[in-house]
Order: C-alpha cells, then structure tokens, then sequence
C-alpha cells in the first residue's frame, strides 16, 4: 500500500473552523489515493495566509524538510485543494523540490499524481495557482469596496480600539442578518464622562498657544491617567511611559479628526513588499502606511458625538502645518549595530540612536518625552556605541573560550525544550505499533481454522514486517526534540567560530549576529550594563556613559 503524507491549510480560526477545514481536506484527498494509498502523517497549517511561500509556513516547511530524510514514514504528498496550498507562482517555485528527492505529488484536479513531464498537469497546476491569486485580490477589492461604503453612506464604525475618549455602545441588532441571528451588536463611538473633558482640554490648550511639553507636563502633574492608563485592559502594548503622559500622545490626539463627531477610514494601508529584492522566491511581507489625507474616507454627515467643534480641529492643523514637519530623512552610511537592543536601566524603555561627530551614541530623554512626571529619571541618559562594543564583543567570545565552553554546552542544553511536534510523531508511532500488536494477536486466532492458517500466517508476517519498521522509526532520534550533548557542542563549535570573526565583521552583519544570539543590555547612568544573550546574562561595567 502507497504511503502519503497529508498537506492543508486554512488562512484564520476566527473566519473559518480548523478542524472542520482539515476534515474535508483530509477527505477529499483520501478520495484520490483510495484504494491503494494511505495517509500516514498530516501536515496542517493554521492562520498561514495562501501568499506565503512555502518555506515560511511552519508545517510546509517542516514538510520539506523531511524531504530530506531517505527514511520518511511516506512516498508522496496528496493535497485536497490545490488553491489552498499553492499561490501564484509557488507551485513553479516548489514542485521542482518533490522532484528532486523523488516525492509524487497528488491532487484532485489532476486525478491522481502530477507528471512532472506533462505540460497539461504544470498547465494546470499553474492554472490553480493563478486562480488563488485572483481569488485573494478580488476579497481584497470587496471588501475594502464594501467598508468604504459602509462609512461614507451609512457612517458605520469598523471596529479596533475607540479613540481616547471615547467608549463603544450598543446601538442595536447588527445589520448583518447572519451576525444579528448570534447576537451581535452594531456599535457606536460615545463620549466617555472621565476622559473626554481632556480631550477638550488637549484641544483649548493647545489653541491658546501651549506647546505638546507643556500640556503633557500639566496632565502629569494634574495626575490625570495617560491613555494606556486610563483603560490598560485595551493598551497592553504601552508598557514604556510608566502611566504618564507624552508628547507624542498629545500630538496623536490633535491630529484624530474622528473628535469632529465624523467616521474616518483609510487613513492606513496595508503594502505588500518583497522580504527579499534578491530572492523574490521568499515573497512579500506586510507593511502599514499612512495614506494621504485625500485618500480618507470620511462619513457624510456626523455619526457621534463630537469632543470638539470642527473650527477647534481645523485651527489645531494650521498650527502643526505652520510649523512644518517634524521628521528628518534618514542618513546613509549611518549604522546602530545595537538599534532596539539596548535599554534604559531606569525607566525600561528602548534608548534612541543618535549620529552626534561622525559617531553612534545611544540616549533615554525619557524627561522630555514624559514631562512632568513622577519618575526620578536622569534629564539624560547618553552612552557611545563603541564605549558598550568591546566588551560586549569580549564577553561573546568568552563563552565560547576553552575555560567556559563546557559551562555554555550544558546551559544551552539545559535551555532546550522538547518539540511538541516530536512528541506527537513518537507517540503516533507508538500507537501504530500498538495495533499491529492487536491485529498480530487477532490473525493468530485464525491458525485455529484449518482453513485459514496459511492467510493468518501472511497477514501475521506482514504486520510483523511493519511493527519492525516502526520499532526502527521509533528508535531514531525525530529531529526537533531535546538536544542531545553532542548536537549542543556541535551547534557551540559553530557558534565559536562565528563569534571569532566579530570585531572584524560588516557592520549589518554584525548587527544581524547580535540579534539572532538574543543580545539584550540595559544601561545604567552609574555605569553598569546588564548584557544577555539567552538564555545566560552577565553584569558587566563600561565607561563613556553620562
């Protein structure tokens, strides 16, 4: 009997049930290898959008990779839906890999195998990929189509976090029949009684001429709750500001026009762009921009009620456009090889990157972005990069000298955890093996009927056959689990080698290595830094700091 391994996928838990998805996949390819085919390992990827690549979805990857394996428990793969797995180009991009380590693949579509050397089945293939593709863009289309409707015309709000100031209500059974039959609301923005006379305060003072400094200072001396302190349960992502009020909080609030009483959307896209220009096989990532103010969608008339007038808002945006913008390009040739790994030992938060005579420092003007608060916090906190390198650099190499090298080898062991996905395959094996035990003993009662001993004693050789099989799978070691001291020295010599070159390296590089060791300092105006690269840390302490 063919072996087959089972590859699906659905996008997201919230839109579609996973374990319903992968039952009709599941089905749907059992129809094509029936009767003669099996599905003896399952490959299922949830929350993975279809325009990933295959390398950078976790169970296609981890499919790949036991490619590898001359001794994989399966001969081919067989997919339920092609649209599901393959996007665009990727099946010109990944069948080349079945090929090269002699796995078949299966699909519905094609009524079995795909023949590498047919030009109809890579007509096909491609077909399907194409129409995923299409599929993905005209959702794309209507939705956003639909959502830019529903504000202009009907003013609906469209969901995330309400602004400061505001709380959501229920002002009725949702429109969406399917959605109000469950019991969901249509919701609305709705003044909130504890925060939206500061709203009106932001504004007023800011209008009789007070600067974002000063405002902020006044609200932190007023003891009056920042945003993310005023509703933490919302805001679990602001963490740095210690509840206090900062500048740029002032500055996002004056430029909300949603405080106008009107519904606002498409202030924010969402661009698609290559990981790599080099290597477009590794396809795009997601990143969020501002649009243009042309491009918002605004509600026809007011849909809530508004915090300010619209003179308030309007005279608030001549102020800031009067004073110009306030961001500067960025500097070519300029490098901050420890950019968002080093942190302020007062405060916590990340210190910014500064290019001050030709070098790289690091400062914490935590002060001047939370004027007026109750922290005592240094006016600031100012470190050069290349006081922090050596002994950084230093302190890498010494986990990997002759002295250290066993302490590091047994730490890292110590740190490695069992995969999750490894214990499941061993416990799958040891299942298997426990029916072949059950069928050995029921054909064995056949030996009793004259008749059937010599179809018993096939059945009987062959499962044993296969229970020796498992036993040697079993006894492998399954890649992913905990590692072994010898897999740990030879991931430390590696490591060794790489650490020796690091005075000398390209700054990206450099920069790049620190990231992937798990590098984390904390810098403490007294001159301590605390530098880990997980999962050991050590205090150390440099000069040059202020």
């Amino acid at each position: 009997m063919k072996r087959f391994a089972f590859y699906g996928r659905v996008s997201t838990e919230d839109q579609q049930d996973p374990k319903s998805s992968r039952n009709w996949q599941l089905a749907r390819s059992r129809q094509v290898i029936e009767p003669d085919g099996e599905i003896v390992e399952e490959f299922f990827d949830i929350g993975q959008s279809r325009s990933l690549p295959w390398k950078r979805r976790p169970e296609a990857a981890r499919l790949l990779e036991t490619f590898r394996d001359p001794k994989r428990g399966f001969d081919a793969v067989v997919i339920g839906e092609p649209q599901r797995a393959f996007y665009g180009n990727q099946f010109g991009l990944t069948f080349p890999v079945f090929t090269h380590y002699g796995v078949g693949l299966w699909v519905p579509e094609v009524g079995g195998a795909v023949d590498p050397g047919s030009e109809a089945h890579d007509l096909v293939m491609s077909l399907y990929g194409g129409m995923s593709k299409g599929e993905r863009m005209r959702i794309k289309t209507r939705v956003r189509a639909a959502m830019a409707s529903q504000v202009a015309i009907e003013g609906r709000y469209l969901g995330g976090r309400p602004p400061y100031g505001y709380q959501l209500v229920n002002v009725g059974p949702h429109p969406n029949p399917s959605k109000a039959a469950t019991g969901q609301q249509l919701r609305r923005l709705a003044p909130d009684p504890i925060a939206a006379p500061v709203v009106l305060r932001i504004f007023e003072e800011y209008a009789d001429g007070r600067g974002l400094h000063l405002i902020a200072s006044g609200l932190n001396q007023d003891g009056i709750p920042s945003p993310s302190a005023h509703d933490p349960g919302r805001n679990r992502h602001r963490t740095g500001g210690h509840g206090q009020w900062a500048k740029s909080a002032i500055r996002a609030i004056l430029n909300n026009p949603r405080y106008t009483g009107y519904e606002i959307w498409n202030k924010q896209r969402k661009d698609e762009v290559l990981l790599d220009v080099d290597d477009v096989g590794l396809g795009h990532i997601t990143k969020q921009r501002w649009n243009d103010e042309g491009d918002w969608i605004w509600s026809a008339e007011p849909t809530h009620e508004a915090l300010v007038t619209r003179e308030l808002f309007d005279a608030a945006q001549a102020k800031f456009t009067k004073r110009g913008p306030t961001t500067r390009a960025p500097q070519q040739g300029r490098h901050y090889l420890l950019s968002g790994l080093l942190h302020c030992g007062v405060c916590g938060r990340r210190m910014q990157g500064q290019w001050n005579h030709g070098r790289a420092y690091y400062r914490c003007k935590f002060t001047d972005d939370y004027p007026g608060g109750n922290l005592e916090h240094p006016k600031s906190i100012y470190i050069k990069e290349e006081a922090l390198l050596p002994g950084l650099d230093a302190w890498l190499g010494s986990l990997f000298d002759d002295e250290h090298l066993d302490d590091t080898c047994a730490v890292l062991a110590g740190a490695s955890e069992p995969d999750r996905e490894a214990e499941k395959r061993q416990a799958q094996l040891q299942r298997a093996i426990a029916n072949c035990d059950r069928k050995i003993r029921n054909y064995r009662q056949l030996l009793d009927d004259e008749d059937s001993v010599a179809l018993g004693a096939q059945w009987i050789a062959e499962t044993q056959r296969e229970r020796k099989t498992l036993e040697l799978q079993l006894g492998e070691h399954i890649p992913g689990g905990e590692l072994t001291a010898k897999e740990v020295r030879a991931l430390v010599d590696a490591l060794r080698d790489i650490v020796s070159v690091l005075v000398a390296a390209d700054p990206e590089d450099k920069s790049e290595l620190y990231a992937q060791l798990g590098v984390s300092l904390s810098y403490d105006p007294t001159g301590n830094v605390t530098v880990r690269a997980e999962p050991c840390g050590v205090t150390v302490r440099v000069g040059g700091g202020t």
